[in-house]
């Protein structure tokens, strides 16, 4: 069994920092004005971006550079020369997916290693072998395939490299390739700028119609009613499709996030080369949280372990929109359906606060959101975690505290027994509901 890369993303230094923490291989960030997360990328500059590449290789880990916009023809007026510079910070691989820009690197820069982009859509072998002829080292291939095909893609080009998606935001279009965006608002999510257009609260309005027949709004929002519906086209007489609205409006667009942790033991049977975080626009909670989980999961694949249901658990803790498989298996066994859920929910965690400083008997909290004193809590750490309640709590002046009201707080709380050591990228969470 190979053991496969994990992957996560790094949409700043910290979170590069706290991936690196919790046992990430690599990171993939962002090359500005040409990828597609041009809001939260804190690599602006070369210096930045310099900054970044060194502190991994200084690390033993590699930095990967992603340049996949579909680029129109004043972006490859500037491309090249954009470049340059990047490329003599020597990032591992840059993760592309315009043909176009990919022959020009290929030409300019023949050694430097190129990842095709989920971008890209690669959904079959010979997809992935004409990439291969083209010099292109690994294929992150689409969120859109089953497990069974990528047992054949990996069988079919086992020279090539494959790269996988197994946490984080799915879209309603194609990996990502959506006119939404562009549509609503006028910000072209292929050029970096997605404004998550399919995620968002629509309500019903008050409307008539004016003297040419469309439809304009009158005067506020309609009062609630609960509404189903239950939508068929002609041509497939037997085929419904139901729609619900609640009092939060409706989400018929927003798809449920993807978690394969339960899958990394045969992806790496396969020979999948990288394991895949998403989220460049995350928190670097988030970034702990699913690299230490995804970390794990890899380690006990790779000795043989049964899978520890406990981490899928784990991953409840996060704020999500409700996990999904995705295309991985179109039929889940009883033992997943439960951790199926319909609707978006906060997690069973809220991280609460992080780490400043750590003495034999404190633990110096930067406080995120309230707590109390009583609460049960949770400390996130990469060497390992420790549920425990809050006993006590002071403000730094030394005066005894009930609770923590917010952020922009900094509290003291007793620190806990069995506590381990190296606390840097800690943090601390409030357990707000039991799962399973």
């Amino acid at each position: 069994m190979r053991t496969p890369e994990l992957l996560a993303p790094a949409g700043t230094q910290e979170h590069l920092e706290t991936a690196f923490a919790y046992g990430a291989d690599a990171v993939y960030a962002g090359q500005p004005r040409y990828s597609l997360r041009v809001r939260n990328n804190s690599f602006k500059d070369i210096a930045a971006l310099g900054e970044g590449v060194g502190r991994a290789h200084g690390l033993g880990k590699k930095f990967y550079l992603v340049s996949n916009i579909a680029a129109h023809n004043n972006k490859v007026r500037s491309y090249l020369r954009d470049l340059e510079p990047a490329i003599e910070l020597k990032p591992d691989a840059l993760i592309m997916s315009d043909p176009g820009l990919i022959m020009l690197v290929r030409e300019r820069w023949p050694d430097q290693p190129v990842h095709l982009s989920v971008q890209a859509n690669a959904v079959n072998w010979a997809t992935v072998e004409f990439w291969r002829r083209q010099g292109v080292s690994r294929v992150i291939l689409s969120r859109e395939l089953a497990l069974n095909e990528i047992r054949e893609i990996r069988e079919a080009v086992p020279q090539m490299e494959l790269e996988v998606f197994v946490h984080g935001a799915l879209c309603m279009a194609y990996s990502g390739r959506c006119l939404l965006s562009g549509y609503m608002n006028h910000r072209d999510a292929n050029q970096g700028a997605c404004t998550n257009a399919c995620r968002w609260n629509y309500q019903e309005v008050r409307h008539s119609h004016d003297q040419t027949g469309d439809l304009i709004a009158t005067s506020g929002v309609e009062e609630f009613q609960p509404r189903e519906m239950l939508l068929t086209e002609p041509n497939r007489p037997g085929g419904f499709i139901p729609a619900y609205e609640d009092e939060h409006g409706t989400y018929i667009m927003n798809s449920k996030d993807l978690r394969a942790v339960q899958h990394v033991a045969e992806l790496a049977s396969m020979g999948v080369h990288s394991l895949k975080i998403e989220g460049r626009t995350k928190s670097t909670y988030y970034v702990a949280r699913t690299t230490q989980v995804y970390r794990r999961a890899i380690d006990e694949a790779a000795v043989g372990k049964d899978f520890d249901m406990g981490l899928m658990d784990e991953l409840e803790a996060l704020s999500n929109r409700g996990y999904t498989e995705g295309f991985l298996r179109r039929h889940l066994p009883k033992e997943y359906q439960s951790y199926e859920q319909g609707s978006s929910n906060s997690g069973s965690q809220q991280v609460v606060g992080s780490i400043l400083e750590a003495d034999d008997r404190w633990l110096t909290v930067s406080v995120k959101n309230r707590f109390e004193v009583g609460d049960a809590l949770e400390l996130i750490s990469p060497s390992g975690n420790l549920a425990f309640t809050a006993e006590a709590m002071e403000g730094l002046n030394g005066g005894p505290m009930t609770c923590a009201p917010g952020s922009g707080y900094t509290v003291r709380i007793p620190r806990p027994a069995g506590t381990p050591d190296g606390l840097s990228y800690s943090y601390l969470t409030r357990i707000l509901q039991s799962v399973g």
